[in-house]
């Protein structure tokens, strides 16, 4: 097992960040194997109440990895170039609390906040989508950032060695 370093303070997402995710709601979520190995899972995150979220399952693979050690790195990008990128701590919200954070995190995904809620193209009523959701063992995945970064505009210039020197991590 990996020792996971001590705990850094959560940073709240700037408008940039926030921006950029309610544009660009696809990313791939990275959480680290038992050996240290990244292991990367195309997902779709959005921001609920000011908080970054996405969707899983009990029985998922990251999800028994993130339980072992809660770090992921998530990296959500757009069409073009552009991408963010998040240093994370996951929090996982299961049982009540997470059918109730899915009904809210589902309806803000397919943007209705009131009325049937599509899943996997069947469309539901509240309690039905909570009943789907509890068969499905759904939970949502709470990221906790501690540090942001990426590159969010157009290259609008050839880049040179020495542009680009300007730009490490």
């Amino acid at each position: 097992m990996t020792d996971v370093p001590v705990a850094v303070p959560e940073m709240t997402l700037s408008a940039v960040d926030i921006a950029f995710i309610e544009k660009n709601p696809s990313a791939a979520m990275i959480t680290l194997a038992a050996d240290g190995t990244a292991k990367a899972a195309r997902v779709i995150v959005a921001i609920v109440d000011g908080r970054l979220w996405s969707t899983g399952t009990v029985d998922r693979a990251r999800t028994r990895r993130l339980l072992r050690d809660p770090r992921s790195t998530l990296f959500v990008f757009e069409q073009g170039h552009g991408y963010r990128s998040f240093e994370t701590t996951v929090t996982i919200i299961d049982g009540p609390a997470g059918i109730d954070a899915n009904v809210r995190l589902f309806r803000k995904i397919r943007g209705r906040p009131a009325g049937p809620i599509d899943f996997f193209g069947t469309e539901y009523d509240e309690e039905a989508f909570r009943a789907a959701m509890i068969d499905d063992g759904r939970i949502v995945y709470e990221f906790n950032v501690l540090r942001s970064s990426g590159v969010d505009h157009v290259l609008t210039e050839a880049p040179t060695l020495d542009a680009r020197s300007q730009h490490r991590s």
